[in-house]
């Protein structure tokens, strides 16, 4: 037989309610942390990750396209072979 001691429920609702105020306040402290932390960032005008992940990618393809305009050029700047001027033979020719 099993008998409902008084003592021992109020004690177990006590720290059930403790247990809860705890996380509650973890909870606000944490909160509170990450709004400072977020106006400290703020204040040294630190940049956040996704905006840094953007900016990155913008510069990659900028330097892709940089590349690609830096090999057309060079293929464009190329001289056509065989239509020298200097008088020299080319060093294939049989002489």
């Amino acid at each position: 037989m099993q008998t409902r001691n008084p003592i021992l429920d109020e004690f177990a609702k006590l720290t059930t309610g403790a247990m809860g105020l705890a996380q509650a306040a973890g909870e606000e402290a944490k909160t509170a942390w990450r709004a400072q932390a977020d106006r400290i960032a703020v204040e040294m005008d630190l940049v956040r990750r996704d905006e840094f992940d953007v900016l990155k990618d913008e510069i990659a393809a900028l330097r892709a396209e940089i590349a690609t305009l830096k090999a057309a050029k060079t293929s464009a700047a190329k001289p056509v072979g065989g239509t020298s001027t200097d008088g020299t033979q080319p060093g294939d020719a049989a002489g």
